[in-house]
């Protein structure tokens, strides 16, 4: 099959001929219809995860059709070749205490394409244990729209709905405007609560603001002019692009018994970042982390999709072809280089 592959990271990946994934017993193979390409996809590639081994494909957020199910997997299960799924990017075991609980989006065994095991900027990818993670794609989503839901939307989604605990009558600030800050966005706004877009890209806030949110000038002070903006500062404050400055600036954000949630990913220096710890104590802050989500949390938000409360399609900003993944993938390192809004490759 066709994958993009590096063998160093940092160094530039290529679209070569790579053997097609054998199926797991209690797994599927996916072929892969629709891809984003991620910022998370990025950190893989950069080695800022130290579940990656090289020589390595990255890509977590796809759509497809089931290619192959495991020989494991029960006859009962409802699933064949051809149905049209997803699956999150975290697949669960299902046996761990976590998965138990109810709450596989943080399992203690979990699996993720992309880093894990080779993932979905390909014609091909492999997932494990089908009968608990593979999601069935109503009739009525395309492919693209699809994946544009796998990571960034359903993070979003899920940071909003369930960790933030946003209520009517409050106000949010999300501070980075790319996917997962724009999907934020889209949700919030659906939510009709005012919403407050912060990014330094003229290009990031004008789709914030076309998706509803007020516009706020990230970088030094942006703190400030949210807590001008609010009128004394926003209940909750999310940092969907995860940086030192960016989860600072979020917490500053809130006003006396806010809630921060982290969903931007910290690696490197980042991940130690400095919390401004005495506001936190004297406004009875609380700080929060959102890690994917759930896939027997996915039919709540695909039904919404479905019924044109939500439309992630509108945040796909660039469709591309599976030999553009190599420029795009580096470009997300660059300030603006990604563009605003999604992309996401056809295949």
């Amino acid at each position: 099959m066709r994958a993009v592959l590096f063998n160093a990271f940092g160094e530039t990946p290529e679209l070569v001929e790579v053997p097609e994934p054998e199926c797991p017993p209690r797994g599927a193979v996916i072929r892969v219809r629709a891809t984003g390409v991620c910022r998370s996809d990025w950190h893989a590639w950069m080695g800022h995860d130290d579940t990656v081994s090289l020589p390595h494909v990255p890509g977590h957020e796809f759509a497809g059709e089931i290619a192959a199910i495991g020989s494991e997997v029960g006859a009962d299960s409802g699933w064949g070749v051809g149905d049209r799924v997803t699956a999150p990017f975290i697949c669960a075991c299902g046996r761990c205490d976590e998965c138990r609980s109810g709450n596989e989006q943080v399992c203690d065994e979990q699996s993720q394409p992309g880093f894990t095991h080779w993932g979905s900027f390909a014609e091909y990818v492999a997932i494990d244990e089908a009968e608990l993670n593979l999601i069935r794609l109503p009739d009525s989503l395309g492919f693209v729209e699809a994946a544009s839901l796998g990571c960034r939307f359903a993070t979003a989604y899920r940071a909003i709905m369930s960790r933030s605990r946003l209520a009517t009558g409050e106000q949010i600030a999300v501070h980075g405007c790319g996917g997962v800050g724009l999907s934020a966005i889209m949700i919030a706004v659906a939510a009709g609560v005012k919403v407050y877009g912060v990014d330094v890209s003229d290009g990031a806030l004008a789709a914030a603001e076309k998706l509803g949110a007020v516009p706020v000038r990230g970088g030094e002070g942006a703190a400030e002019r949210i807590l001008e903006a609010s009128g004394g500062g926003v209940d909750v404050s999310i940092d969907a692009f995860g940086s030192t400055e960016t989860s600072f600036s979020s917490v500053r954000s809130l006003k006396k018994r806010g809630r921060h949630v982290q969903v931007g990913l910290m690696v490197g220096d980042s991940a130690l970042a400095a919390m401004p710890m005495d506001a936190v104590i004297a406004g009875e802050l609380e700080i929060l982390g959102s890690h994917g989500m759930a896939a027997h949390e996915y039919p709540f938000m695909l039904s919404a999709v479905a019924s044109g409360d939500f439309r992630p399609i509108e945040l796909v900003g660039r469709r591309i072809t599976l030999d553009q993944v190599p420029k795009a993938l580096a470009s997300m390192g660059k300030a603006g280089g990604a563009g605003s809004g999604m992309t996401v490759v056809e295949l």
